[in-house]
């Protein structure tokens, strides 16, 4: 510094030293967050200057632009950052760069010590010392409108150094700082990282940020040396003859390095404006450019809440889901968070929910601190307002696609899951999401109904919404369990996706009207006197055969009992009201991580239901009034059980043991007698089946 004049050193204020030296001595990965800290003050300053123009335009004319320019100088390897904002006077200098603790200095230095990161020292108020850990000596020129250009520089030796600036260009105003970096950091000096930067973390500063960039340019000189050739070889006659050509000095194309401006956030933030300023297109290709996405978002909502906490948001609704929705170690969320308008994290998991994960946009809150960590961000009060108003904006958006029929199918086809997920989890809004499903059913032909619909269609005497669950939509259809309900009217939703079963778990009730499995027991039907008295002198009539095939079937089944649900099916296996579905068990079973110890208390208890209607039943219920011991029956009820376990959606628990059975119905339906048979397979069936010949006939029969 032998030529700034009335130069003068401090000593920095303890706490900042040991700061300074924490920096320097620590290691640390995420160095490049210098550039946010730094780029973040330009901007502030910018801000400052901007607000005292508004009561006093003539302090902007010093200099009337307002920017941040970033040069990167590889030969001097330095790196200098300039703001056209407020700038510095001597005693700003010696107080915010040195001398006085911010309050946050030593705060920060226990975050460091409780582990916090790096990227947290702007919360505190110390940006300015991220410096240090890219630049080994650091220079500060600063003009403020109210005093001279002053010079501040400190290799971070426990002391700095001002003086009044003789040696750089006049500023006009505005700070430039200087950064001589270590040699083990050149990468910070190269553009392509300088921009990668930016874009990641000031890509939405009010300010334009330059960038100073070095280009090749071809230009053409002329070529002395082949003038010289054409003046030594003159006196020739061929050169003599084409005169214009002597005439016109030959070129030369060199590679000249020029510097040129190139702004790097053109992208101004979009969610600042006002919405009805913005068109459709300047939303799709902001949303392109925030998610790389190459088709056109479904809906946006853009919004801004006021009052006691203040936030901006822009939310896209993309128009397909993501290929890898569900997986576990994907991102949780895509909400960028900004803090007035400078980039701070997208991956805060407490921002949004997990169901809405497929929500693509952007926070930015004037009331959050900046750097704020990941540990006080789940604390956070402000965070858990803005989450609630993020999911209830989010719903107001799903309703406005709903009035678009094929918008809505499209939304619905992609994120359905999700919604039906919310519906698990997401307790307080439950009752609103449920009026977006949509499911097939028994009136509702290829279309698909809302819950609001079947409500509207459901006939006086109807009292509960019927669903069944199921694997497939052909499967359901055919189902035994509604074939009383179509019987009588009553509409029956299809849910056969299996996120279904989960939902409809937490989902108990739909406008005051209870949901019912007709799968389960406890199914209640509307029946009028007559109905009710036939069926419990049925009831007695057919105990002994109730009785019986609950012997015949032992732990198979929990209870057999007559059924008012089936109308031709001879029987139907139902499961307990609170324990797993048929659907559901197929479910868990194909879990490749499940715990089995779950399915022994949760697996079903399966009651077997016959229809007292059925000529299969009836007959059946002679038999065992004529001889409770007959084989037959024995043979015939295990046969009855396993087609009820197919029919009603189960696995069967013997593959082996119901073919045997079916191949020997076969073999009697083309009358081949059991000795024609070979012996191995005799000896495969099941003891069972070891029934006198003159049973077998009575079966043909």
């Amino acid at each position: 510094m032998s030529d700034k004049v009335e130069s003068e050193t401090f000593a920095f204020q303890a706490e900042i030293s040991q700061l300074m030296s924490l920096i320097i001595n620590t290691f640390y990965s995420n160095k490049e967050i210098f550039l946010r800290e730094l780029i973040s003050n330009s901007s502030d300053a910018c801000d400052k200057i901007r607000y005292e123009s508004l009561t006093d335009p003539s302090k902007l004319e010093s200099k009337p632009e307002l920017y941040i320019r970033i040069t990167p100088d590889r030969e001097n390897k330095v790196l200098e950052i300039y703001d056209s904002g407020i700038g510095m006077t001597k005693a700003d200098l010696v107080n915010n760069l040195g001398t006085i603790a911010k309050s946050g200095t030593r705060g920060f230095m226990e975050a460091l010590a409780g582990g916090a990161d790096i990227s947290m020292i702007g919360q505190f108020g110390v940006g300015f010392y991220s410096a240090y850990l890219v630049a080994d000596k650091v220079e500060v020129i600063t003009k403020h409108n109210d005093d001279e250009q002053y010079i501040w520089e400190s290799a971070a030796g426990g002391s700095f150094s001002i003086a009044r600036d003789t040696i750089y260009p006049p500023l006009g105003r505005g700070t430039l700082m200087r950064l001589h970096m270590k040699e083990d950091q050149l990468e910070y000096l190269e553009e392509k990282k300088i921009k990668e930067i930016v874009k990641k973390h000031s890509e939405f500063i009010g300010y334009p940020i330059q960038l100073i960039v070095e280009k090749e340019v071809e230009k053409e000189v002329d070529d002395d040396e082949v003038k010289e050739e054409s003046t030594e070889d003159a006196d020739k006659p061929k050169i003599e003859e084409i005169t214009d050509e002597e005439e016109k000095p030959k070129k030369k194309t060199i590679k000249e390095k020029t510097k040129e401006t190139e702004e790097l956030n053109k992208t101004k933030p979009l969610w600042t404006r006002n919405p009805e300023d913005i068109t459709k297109e300047e939303y799709a290709s902001f949303y392109k450019a925030l998610t790389n996405d190459w088709e056109d978002h479904l809906a946006v909502k853009h919004f801004s809440i006021e009052g006691q906490l203040e936030f901006r948001a822009l939310l896209f609704l993309p128009s397909r889901a993501p290929f890898d929705q569900f997986e576990q170690k994907k991102k949780r969320n895509n909400i960028k968070l900004y803090v007035r308008r400078v980039f701070i994290m997208d991956d805060c998991e407490d921002i949004i929910p997990e169901w809405l994960s497929f929500i693509k946009g952007i926070v930015d809150s004037e009331d959050l601190p900046l750097n704020i960590s990941r540990e006080v961000l789940q604390q956070n009060k402000i965070l858990k307002v803005i989450k609630k108003n993020l999911i209830k904006k989010c719903i107001e958006m799903f309703f406005e696609i709903a009035e678009d029929k094929e918008s809505f199918k499209k939304f619905y086809e992609a994120f359905s899951k999700n919604i039906k997920l919310g519906i698990h989890e997401d307790s307080s809004n439950r009752a609103k999401l449920a009026e977006l499903l949509r499911f097939h059913s028994t009136k509702s032909g290829e279309e698909m109904t809302s819950l609001k619909d079947y409500v509207t269609r459901m006939p006086e005497k109807q009292k509960n919404i019927y669903y069944i669950t199921g694997e497939s939509k052909v499967a359901v259809e055919t189902a035994p369990f509604i074939e009383v309900l179509k019987k009588k009217g009553f509409e029956v939703l299809y849910m056969v996706d299996p996120i279904d079963e989960y939902a409809i778990q937490q989902l108990k009730e739909f406008d005051g009207k209870k949901l019912m499995s007709v799968t389960k027991e406890g199914l209640e039907l509307e029946e009028d006197e007559e109905d009710k008295k036939k069926f419990e002198e049925q009831k007695t009539e057919f105990e002994p055969l109730c009785t019986q095939i609950k012997e015949i079937l032992a732990d198979k089944v929990e209870k057999v009992i007559l059924s008012n649900r089936i109308v031709n099916s001879p029987c139907v296996l139902v499961t307990g009201q609170y324990g797993w579905s048929a659907n559901m068990e197929r479910i868990m079973k194909a879990q490749a991580l499940r715990d089995s110890s779950m399915s022994s208390y949760m697996a079903s208890k399966k009651t077997l239901e016959l229809n007292p209607d059925n000529a299969i039943v009836s007959t059946l219920k002679a038999k065992v009034a004529a001889d409770k011991n007959d084989k037959t029956v024995k043979d015939l009820t295990f046969l009855l059980y396993e087609t009820a376990l197919l029919s009603s959606g189960f696995a069967l628990e013997e593959p082996a043991g119901f073919a045997s059975r079916i191949h020997r119905m076969i073999k009697l339906g083309l009358s081949i007698d059991e000795d024609e048979s070979t012996m191995d397979v005799v000896d495969d069936l099941p003891p069972l089946e070891d029934v006198a010949v003159e049973s077998k006939m009575e079966e043909v029969d």
